[in-house]
Protein backbone atom coordinates (compact mmCIF):
# COMPACT_ATOMS: atom_id res chain seq x y z
CA UNK A 1 0.00 0.00 0.00
CA UNK A 2 1.04 3.58 -0.67
CA UNK A 3 1.32 5.52 2.58
CA UNK A 4 -0.01 9.05 3.02
CA UNK A 5 3.46 10.52 2.77
CA UNK A 6 4.03 8.98 -0.63
CA UNK A 7 0.66 10.22 -1.85
CA UNK A 8 1.46 13.72 -0.71
CA UNK A 9 4.88 13.59 -2.36
CA UNK A 10 3.31 12.35 -5.60
CA UNK A 11 0.80 15.20 -5.46
CA UNK A 12 3.54 17.76 -4.91
CA UNK A 13 5.55 16.38 -7.82
CA UNK A 14 2.54 16.59 -10.15
CA UNK A 15 1.94 20.18 -9.07
CA UNK A 16 5.58 21.04 -9.70
CA UNK A 17 5.49 19.51 -13.18
CA UNK A 18 2.26 21.35 -14.05
CA UNK A 19 3.70 24.63 -12.75
CA UNK A 20 6.89 24.17 -14.78
CA UNK A 21 4.89 23.37 -17.91
CA UNK A 22 2.77 26.49 -17.45
CA UNK A 23 5.87 28.65 -16.97
CA UNK A 24 7.42 27.14 -20.10
CA UNK A 25 4.32 27.89 -22.17
CA UNK A 26 4.24 31.49 -20.94
CA UNK A 27 7.96 31.85 -21.63
CA UNK A 28 7.57 30.54 -25.16
CA UNK A 29 4.62 32.85 -25.87
CA UNK A 30 6.56 35.84 -24.57
CA UNK A 31 9.60 34.90 -26.65
CA UNK A 32 7.36 34.40 -29.68
CA UNK A 33 6.02 37.93 -29.32
CA UNK A 34 9.51 39.37 -28.84
CA UNK A 35 10.96 37.48 -31.80
CA UNK A 36 8.13 37.97 -34.28
CA UNK A 37 9.94 39.21 -37.34
CA UNK A 38 8.28 39.98 -40.64
CA UNK A 39 10.65 39.67 -43.57
CA UNK A 40 10.43 40.52 -47.24
CA UNK A 41 11.26 43.34 -49.63
CA UNK A 42 7.76 43.68 -51.07
CA UNK A 43 4.38 44.09 -49.42
CA UNK A 44 3.35 40.69 -50.76
CA UNK A 45 6.38 39.01 -49.20
CA UNK A 46 5.74 40.75 -45.89
CA UNK A 47 2.14 39.52 -45.79
CA UNK A 48 3.29 35.99 -46.60
CA UNK A 49 5.79 36.15 -43.75
CA UNK A 50 3.43 37.84 -41.30
CA UNK A 51 0.20 35.82 -41.48
CA UNK A 52 1.58 32.46 -40.26
CA UNK A 53 3.33 34.28 -37.40
CA UNK A 54 0.10 36.03 -36.45
CA UNK A 55 -1.63 32.65 -36.32
CA UNK A 56 1.05 31.47 -33.88
CA UNK A 57 0.88 34.69 -31.89
CA UNK A 58 -2.85 34.26 -31.32
CA UNK A 59 -2.02 30.69 -30.25
CA UNK A 60 -3.04 29.98 -26.69
CA UNK A 61 -4.02 33.56 -25.80
CA UNK A 62 -7.75 33.57 -25.13
CA UNK A 63 -8.26 37.29 -24.57
CA UNK A 64 -9.77 39.05 -27.59
CA UNK A 65 -8.49 42.53 -26.71
CA UNK A 66 -4.93 41.30 -26.27
CA UNK A 67 -5.01 39.58 -29.65
CA UNK A 68 -6.52 42.55 -31.47
CA UNK A 69 -3.94 44.85 -29.89
CA UNK A 70 -1.08 42.64 -31.08
CA UNK A 71 -2.50 42.37 -34.59
CA UNK A 72 -2.77 46.16 -34.84
CA UNK A 73 0.79 46.54 -33.56
CA UNK A 74 2.22 44.01 -36.03
CA UNK A 75 0.49 45.62 -39.01
CA UNK A 76 1.48 49.13 -37.96
CA UNK A 77 5.10 48.31 -37.19
CA UNK A 78 5.77 46.32 -40.34
CA UNK A 79 3.89 48.32 -42.95
CA UNK A 80 4.15 51.85 -41.61
CA UNK A 81 0.47 52.66 -42.09
CA UNK A 82 -0.87 55.90 -40.60
CA UNK A 83 -3.54 54.13 -38.56
CA UNK A 84 -4.43 50.50 -37.91
CA UNK A 85 -7.19 49.42 -35.58
CA UNK A 86 -10.46 47.73 -34.86
CA UNK A 87 -14.01 48.85 -34.35
CA UNK A 88 -16.50 46.51 -32.71
CA UNK A 89 -20.16 46.62 -33.55
CA UNK A 90 -22.49 47.49 -30.69
CA UNK A 91 -26.06 47.80 -31.95
CA UNK A 92 -26.09 50.37 -34.73
CA UNK A 93 -22.75 51.88 -33.79
CA UNK A 94 -19.10 51.03 -34.19
CA UNK A 95 -17.07 51.59 -31.04
CA UNK A 96 -13.31 52.03 -31.05
CA UNK A 97 -11.17 49.08 -30.04
CA UNK A 98 -7.41 48.44 -29.93
CA UNK A 99 -5.44 50.54 -32.42
CA UNK A 100 -2.07 52.02 -33.39
CA UNK A 101 -1.83 55.60 -34.62
CA UNK A 102 -3.29 59.06 -33.99
CA UNK A 103 -6.32 59.64 -31.77
CA UNK A 104 -9.38 58.24 -33.54
CA UNK A 105 -13.16 58.63 -33.60
CA UNK A 106 -14.57 56.82 -30.57
CA UNK A 107 -17.94 56.06 -32.15
CA UNK A 108 -19.17 55.77 -35.72
CA UNK A 109 -22.82 55.44 -36.64
CA UNK A 110 -23.66 52.79 -39.21
CA UNK A 111 -23.56 53.34 -42.23
CA UNK A 112 -21.42 56.51 -41.87
CA UNK A 113 -17.84 56.64 -43.09
CA UNK A 114 -15.83 53.91 -44.73
CA UNK A 115 -16.16 51.57 -41.76
CA UNK A 116 -19.90 52.11 -41.49
CA UNK A 117 -20.28 51.43 -45.20
CA UNK A 118 -18.27 48.22 -44.86
CA UNK A 119 -20.69 47.09 -42.15
CA UNK A 120 -23.76 48.04 -44.18
CA UNK A 121 -22.47 46.12 -47.22
CA UNK A 122 -20.83 43.36 -45.16
CA UNK A 123 -17.83 43.46 -47.48
CA UNK A 124 -14.35 44.95 -47.73
CA UNK A 125 -14.20 48.50 -49.05
CA UNK A 126 -11.10 50.10 -50.57
CA UNK A 127 -11.03 53.88 -50.92
CA UNK A 128 -8.14 55.18 -53.09
CA UNK A 129 -8.89 58.82 -52.19
CA UNK A 130 -10.85 59.50 -49.01
CA UNK A 131 -11.67 63.04 -50.18
CA UNK A 132 -13.74 61.53 -52.97
CA UNK A 133 -15.66 59.14 -50.70
CA UNK A 134 -19.13 60.44 -49.90
CA UNK A 135 -19.66 60.55 -46.15
CA UNK A 136 -16.02 60.06 -45.24
CA UNK A 137 -15.29 60.79 -41.58
CA UNK A 138 -12.01 62.67 -41.29
CA UNK A 139 -10.64 61.38 -37.98
CA UNK A 140 -7.20 62.50 -39.23
CA UNK A 141 -6.46 65.03 -41.95
CA UNK A 142 -3.34 63.01 -42.80
CA UNK A 143 -5.40 60.07 -44.07
CA UNK A 144 -5.41 59.88 -47.89
CA UNK A 145 -6.59 56.32 -48.59
CA UNK A 146 -8.31 53.66 -46.53
CA UNK A 147 -9.39 50.04 -46.40
CA UNK A 148 -12.06 48.61 -44.09
CA UNK A 149 -12.42 44.85 -43.64
CA UNK A 150 -15.43 43.43 -41.78
CA UNK A 151 -15.63 40.18 -39.86
CA UNK A 152 -18.98 38.56 -40.63
CA UNK A 153 -20.51 35.75 -38.59
CA UNK A 154 -23.94 34.31 -39.33
CA UNK A 155 -24.68 37.22 -41.63
CA UNK A 156 -23.82 39.89 -39.04
CA UNK A 157 -20.72 42.08 -38.91
CA UNK A 158 -19.01 41.80 -35.53
CA UNK A 159 -15.74 43.67 -36.06
CA UNK A 160 -14.12 45.96 -38.59
CA UNK A 161 -10.39 46.19 -39.25
CA UNK A 162 -9.65 49.71 -40.46
CA UNK A 163 -6.35 50.79 -42.03
CA UNK A 164 -5.48 54.31 -43.15
CA UNK A 165 -2.52 55.48 -45.22
CA UNK A 166 -0.89 58.84 -45.80
CA UNK A 167 -0.53 57.88 -49.47
CA UNK A 168 -3.22 58.05 -52.13
CA UNK A 169 -4.21 54.75 -53.74
CA UNK A 170 -2.13 52.76 -51.26
CA UNK A 171 -4.38 49.68 -51.06
CA UNK A 172 -4.94 46.99 -53.66
CA UNK A 173 -6.45 43.56 -54.10
CA UNK A 174 -3.33 42.21 -52.39
CA UNK A 175 -4.15 44.14 -49.20
CA UNK A 176 -7.79 43.10 -49.42
CA UNK A 177 -7.01 39.39 -49.65
CA UNK A 178 -4.27 39.54 -47.03
CA UNK A 179 -6.24 41.54 -44.46
CA UNK A 180 -9.23 39.28 -45.03
CA UNK A 181 -6.92 36.40 -44.13
CA UNK A 182 -6.08 38.22 -40.90
CA UNK A 183 -9.78 38.54 -40.11
CA UNK A 184 -10.20 34.85 -40.92
CA UNK A 185 -7.65 34.07 -38.21
CA UNK A 186 -9.79 36.00 -35.72
CA UNK A 187 -12.93 34.26 -36.95
CA UNK A 188 -11.29 30.86 -36.47
CA UNK A 189 -10.03 31.85 -33.03
CA UNK A 190 -13.48 33.04 -31.92
CA UNK A 191 -15.99 31.03 -33.98
CA UNK A 192 -19.71 31.82 -33.81
CA UNK A 193 -21.47 31.83 -31.52
CA UNK A 194 -18.81 33.36 -29.31
CA UNK A 195 -19.81 35.71 -26.49
CA UNK A 196 -16.72 37.83 -27.14
CA UNK A 197 -18.08 38.74 -30.56
CA UNK A 198 -21.78 38.98 -29.75
CA UNK A 199 -23.62 42.15 -30.68
CA UNK A 200 -24.70 44.02 -27.54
Amino acid sequence: MIDEGSKELSKLLRSAVEYAATKEIKYRLNRMAEELEVSGATRSEKYQSMIPQLASLLGDEADLIANLANIAAVLSENFGFLWVGFYRRVGEELILGPFQGPVACSRISIPDGVCGAAVAKAETIIVPNVDEFSGHIACSSKSKSEIAVPLVQNGEVKLVLDVDSEEFNDFSELDKKSLEQVMKLINEKYPAPNPLLQML
